[in-house]
């Protein structure tokens, strides 16, 4: 008798062939059966009139610490992700020290955003190696969870506060060593970021922006002896295209696998630029190595405050500010020779064209605000309170930011929501150098939406602009980073596979409105939003979602590099 029969749904395989009609027999965890099934099962789901598709896979996540408060790893498991990477960006959680773990939970109190209350009370911080840490999570989550091997935190434990400073050939071997064990006992890979945006609770660069190339690309050739692994990158800005694409090479080279980075940025006018970072992959594709760059589902949604500064401490003289306590921090913001400096170093020529609009005041939305004194101005553009009280955009925001204890979330104008920019966002999901799903799931709580990547790809990206046909958005988050990411037997719709399947309705899957939900410990908040047009997610055989309803049951495993990833070598390497 099978567990389950999904019964008369439209099959979406994952792999971009035409739908069918057809049945699905699971049994212990796999799809047992496809097309004419009719055995007996001890429950039937009615899929009539629905899509059913293999469970969609998040390549980009750091759920990290949030699965010791949140096993149920949402709202990623409402929008049907079956199977997820965390410890991107250089920011794992494992391996551990004493030392190292109360600078690891501020670092990513700053850097990631994840309220430090929920941090300190939400984990237990009690283990140590990368074994201890996935043996505390194993048996608890809803879906299935992998984790690469973060560069900060071996950086950290290896050269402790130090890590502004270029590591030593000793410290990079006493690193090796720690990256190695760590992926014997299950890490998924390797992450690093250099990204200028990364700073720590103290408003310091994160410990692996200071590793120098040399030490980035031997760090790399550990992977080489592990199977199943792959690196995660964010580069360098400032650096040349050509001397990018070279090191993210290397780094291939070295580890004989695959590299993604982030984030490829996709907008109207911005074909040339996006041309020229996608460059990085051919550069490696000549030199038998694999580049891929991941891209957003949909135009890039940024929140800012002045509580965190994150994106904003990466202006000149804005993180020493950022990094005072809160009192000393709004004494800054309200002295007014402070205030010039800053909006000096917002409007710096040398800041990445990305960053740009976070640094202009004039085309700031207040989103949301915390006091009386400023609920009027919920909702309105800076740029028109200034006008309106006879005073600079830039003194408006920061007076409303102080009145608010720093906590008002402004939206930045970013753009990218018009036809031109979908249309080039429709080349970049197609285009084989990409993986779609820079999600950050778990990260930057209070200033980004993106975690609904999948039902965003499906409604707006296939829907509404018709950029993918349905058969190829799902391959977008199925198959194709499956298959990238080496995942044994997930990805598709295929006898004997692990039943990792989502139902859904083609006509109205999506994300609800976004909103601020308080459900993290200590009663902290993060935006969040419903799951539309989802009627059932199974994770290896087992429902866990049935009509955006949690069943309870906690049927996703601890993915491990070796047994639950096979190797997927470059072509220097075969």
């Amino acid at each position: 008798m099978l567990d389950y029969l999904i019964k008369g749904g439209t099959l979406v395989d994952g792999t971009g062939a035409p739908r069918k009609v057809g049945n699905i027999g699971i049994k212990d965890g796999r799809i047992s059966a496809i097309g004419e099934v009719d055995e007996a099962a001890k429950e039937t789901i009615d899929a009539t009139g629905k899509i059913v598709s293999p469970g969609f896979v998040d390549v980009h996540t750091h759920y990290d610490a949030q699965v010791f408060w949140d096993p149920n790893i949402s709202p990623s498991s409402y929008h049907g992700v079956t199977s997820c990477f965390a410890g991107n960006c250089g920011f794992s959680v494992a391996p551990l020290t004493p030392d190292s773990g109360d600078y690891i939970m501020r670092m990513l109190a700053k850097v990631e955003g994840m309220p430090l209350e929920a941090l300190q009370t939400g984990v237990p911080w009690d283990w140590d190696s990368f074994d201890s840490y996935l043996n505390k999570i194993e048996g608890t989550t809803a879906i299935n969870i992998g984790f690469l091997v973060g560069h900060s935190a071996i950086r950290r434990i290896v050269m402790g506060k130090d890590t502004d400073k270029p590591a030593t050939q000793e410290q990079i071997e006493a690193m090796k060593v720690l990256l190695k064990k760590s992926m014997a006992e299950g890490g998924m890979g390797f992450s690093s970021s250099q990204a200028a945006t990364h700073n720590d609770g103290d408003g310091e660069p994160v410990p692996s922006r200071a590793a120098t190339p040399e030490e980035l690309i031997e760090l790399a050739g550990c992977l080489k002896d592990y199977p199943g692994t792959l690196l995660e990158f964010i580069p360098p800005i400032g650096v040349s295209g050509e001397d990018r694409a070279k090191l993210m090479t290397d780094m291939s080279l070295a580890a004989q696998r695959s590299l993604n980075w982030n984030v490829l940025i996709v907008s109207r006018g911005g074909k040339k630029m996006i041309d020229a970072q996608l460059m990085a992959s051919d550069y490696a594709e000549e030199r038998g190595a694999v580049i891929k760059a991941l891209t957003f589902a949909q135009p890039v949604s940024l929140r800012v405050n002045l509580m965190t500064g994150f994106a904003m401490d990466s202006f000149p003289g804005w993180a020493p500010i950022l990094a005072l306590p809160l009192e000393e921090k709004k004494n800054a913001f309200m002295d007014p020779e402070i205030r010039k400096t800053l909006v000096e170093g917002a409007n710096h020529p040398k800041i990445p064209a990305p960053l740009r609009a976070t640094g202009n005041f004039e085309r700031m939305l207040v989103e949301q605000t915390y006091s009386e004194t400023n609920a009027s101005y919920e909702g309105r553009m800076v740029s028109d309170i200034a006008k309106e009280l006879g005073k600079k955009a830039s003194d408006v925001f920061f007076d409303i930011a102080v009145a608010d204890d720093l906590k008002t979330t402004f939206l930045p104008s970013l753009g990218g929501h018009d036809d031109e920019s979908w249309a080039l966002r429709g080349e970049v999901f197609k285009d084989p150098r990409t993986l779609v799903g820079a999600s950050d799931a778990g990260a930057h709580l209070d200033m980004i939406d993106t975690f609904a990547f999948s039902t965003t790809l499906l409604s707006e990206g296939v829907r509404q602009h018709k950029l993918l046909s349905l058969e190829e958005g799902i391959y977008e988050i199925t198959e194709k980073p499956a298959r990238y990411l080496g995942l044994k037997q997930r990805g598709r719709l295929e006898q004997g596979w692990f039943a990792d399947i989502v139902v859904f309705d083609e006509a109205t899957v999506g994300k609800g409105p976004i909103h601020t939900r308080n459900d993290l410990p200590e009663g902290a908040g993060r935006l969040y939003c419903e799951a539309l047009g989802i009627q059932n997610v199974i994770v290896n055989g087992k429902e866990v979602v049935r009509d955006n309803e949690l069943t309870g049951t906690k049927a996703g495993i601890v993915m491990r590099s070796g047994r639950d990833t096979e190797t997927v070598l470059i072509p220097a390497a075969m």
